[in-house]
């Protein structure tokens, strides 16, 4: 065993064996997600039947979810090779074909040099020549899908922990505050604000007590950074959450986590407890003097409590609301003592930053954006997963260079970012550069890093009522321009997207009405709500209103969905020189809205039409018309 050449750091490296071969599976939520649980049982069954002298590895995820499961060989003196979508039924087939030296190369990735001598594997990429990682600038992701997340020692056979080490080693917590603002980096939660002077605060702050919050809630839709990264590499993680704690002066961590993460929890603990076995967690850490325990807090999965104040209401074990402020968490936080809260992305930097320097990191990105963004890309692209990029990077780069392009090749028509706080971004920006400043010109926000790709079958008027309907659902009641605002504008909206034929009495004109004081409404809440989720609560309607005025108009005017989503609004009709009256649409109909004799073309009272969908369902010549 070889220690690590660093001062008071003593962790063995964990080498490979080089006449061994190593299977590594990504099992992750999104890889087990994918059947990568029978696949592991499948691999290690084809080890023990050919007695191979072989072991297998469970990785996080590498980010590139649409392939899940991957599974990646490491044959003795060649490159690792990675194969996508390997489901059970696979495996022995691909294995065969590795072992026989001839590999299934249409089930190729890529490939990543396994040591120095090692043999490439012809007609397949390096990982960085892959048209998915290849734009990407991985900073955070390093470690994702390549270690074992449960070995500290492999951890640091990578270089982890050197930082921490250094930090206690060589800087005063004034210093290492001075370093992370000045290598520019921005909080990663949202707000944007710069993390070394948030730290200045609670670190200039007298108390006999601090504390160091990592909030790894994460509870916008379409958003899985933070449960990733903790799977993929936790002890990443705990170094950040060391050297912030050591730069405030804090002696407690508590990591607020969702119950829903199970996995994410399970390898936070299992590290927890490795890093205090090597004198990195507890008391005197690396005999610097400095003491740090960290606790798990399991959250109830309440979008609310991914704001400050709400988030430490409920780990002192009150309702999560918001309170006022000022006074802020980094002067009067957790138990009325100065507090630091930090997400997960944001923590994740700091062991780059304190290893490599200030300069280095902000010699990345733009000048008022430094460093990387991790993204959760999602919805109508066809690469979807985990991603990581410099800032400036532009959303054309992203969506059309990592993402691969719109889903079977339809238009792009806007990209939701910065989850239900956030805003839509339209086709006539797709480049703008990712850039705190440059989002919001168009309504928009990083926010944590939900990427959400709509293509021209997207409804936006359905968008924003989803968001709605979402954030609606998870005001906490306390101020009434949320909990009621809220509520009316997700009725107008609802009203919006709802047929004449079921209106009673006066719903017309109130639909109306209600309209025409939809953005009022929508400005009233962002100026009045008490903390930033309420501010920001109407920024879906906003942004929508703002790029695709006309599809609210067709919705208003002619009670139309150009996307034919919206339920209510889809007209049907019967093709007549289709029609071969059949009589199977007219069965079907709940409402007797069909008429027509056998052999003959059919048609749709309209009057009577509640638009249920069933005869386009059943009709065998296609003759159903959806308008």
């Amino acid at each position: 065993m070889i220690n690590i050449n660093e001062p008071k750091l003593n962790i063995p490296l964990k080498e490979k064996d080089l006449s061994k071969t190593y299977f590594y599976l990504g099992t992750g939520t999104c890889g087990l997600g994918a059947g990568a649980g029978e696949t592991l049982k499948v691999i290690k069954k084809y080890i023990a039947d050919k007695k191979l002298n072989a072991e297998v590895l469970e990785v996080g995820c590498i980010g590139f979810c649409t392939a899940e499961p991957i599974m990646e060989v490491q044959l003795p003196g060649k490159n690792r090779l990675a194969f996508k979508r390997i489901t059970h039924e696979k495996v022995n087939q691909v294995l065969d074909g590795i072992f026989n030296a001839q590999p299934d190369f249409d089930q190729t990735l890529f490939q990543m040099q396994s040591a120095s001598q090692s043999q490439k594997w012809n007609n397949v990429p390096m990982i960085n020549e892959h048209p998915f990682f290849a734009p990407q600038t991985r900073l955070v992701l390093k470690n994702c899908g390549i270690i074992d997340p449960t070995s500290i020692e492999e951890y640091a056979t990578n270089g982890g922990y050197k930082a921490i080490a250094k930090t206690v080693s060589n800087y005063t917590p004034v210093e290492v505050c001075d370093i992370v603002e000045k290598s520019g980096l921005r909080g990663r939660g949202g707000g944007g604000f710069l993390t070394g002077k948030k730290w200045k605060f609670a670190q200039g702050t007298a108390a006999d007590q601090k504390y160091l919050v990592c909030n790894a809630d994460e509870g916008d839709p379409g958003a899985f950074m933070d449960r990733a990264v903790i799977e993929g590499d936790p002890h990443r993680l705990l170094e950040g959450i060391a050297i912030a704690a050591y730069g405030i002066g804090a002696t407690k961590a508590y990591i607020y986590i969702r119950a829903e993460y199970p996995l994410a929890i399970k390898r936070l603990e299992e590290a927890i407890a490795q890093a205090k076995s090597y004198g990195l967690l507890g008391e005197n850490i690396l005999n610097s003097g400095f003491e740090l325990n960290i606790i798990i807090k399991k959250g109830a999965g309440a979008f609310v409590c991914g704001e400050e104040t709400a988030l430490i209401h409920s780990i002192e074990g009150k309702r999560g609301m918001p309170r006022p402020r000022p006074p802020y968490p980094a002067v009067q936080g957790l138990f009325n003592h100065p507090t630091v809260i930090n997400n997960v992305e944001t923590l994740a930097n700091l062991p780059e930053i304190i290893e490599k320097g200030a300069e280095f990191f902000s010699a990345i990105g733009t000048a008022t954006s430094k460093g990387t963004k991790v993204f959760a890309l999602s919805g109508k692209v066809k690469n979807t997963g985990l991603i990581e990029v410099a800032m400036g990077t532009t959303i054309r780069e992203i969506i059309f260079n990592v993402g691969g392009g719109i889903e079977h090749d339809k238009k792009f028509k806007g990209v939701q970012m910065g989850g239900p706080s956030g805003g839509c971004i339209p086709n006539s920006h797709v480049d703008i550069q990712i850039d705190y400043e440059s989002l919001k010109t168009v309504g928009a926000m990083m926010g944590s890093g939900g990427m959400v790709v709509m293509d021209e079958d997207t409804c936006m008027v359905d968008v924003a009522k989803f968001f709605m309907d979402f954030i609606q659902r998870e005001s906490c009641g306390k101020c009434i321009p949320c909990r009621e605002g809220t509520r009316r504008m997700l009725e107008i909206l609802k009203a919006i997207t709802r047929s004449h034929r079921n209106e009673t009495h006066n719903q017309a004109l109130e639909r109306f009405k209600g309209i025409m004081n939809l953005q009022r409404l929508a400005n009233v809440i962002k100026d009045t709500s008490l903390c930033g989720l309420g501010q920001t609560a109407p920024n879906p309607v906003l942004s929508t209103l703002r790029w695709f005025r006309d599809e609210y108009e067709a919705h208003i005017y002619e009670r139309k969905c150009p996307a034919g989503v919206c339920v209510e609004l889809l007209h049907y009709r019967i093709d007549e020189e289709k029609c071969k009256g059949c009589t199977l649409c007219a069965k079907k109909c709940p409402v007797d809205a069909i008429k027509g004799v056998r052999k003959a073309p059919h048609y749709v009272i309209q009057e009577k039409c509640i638009g249920c969908g069933n005869c386009k369902q059943v009709c065998p010549f296609d003759a159903v018309i959806v308008e």
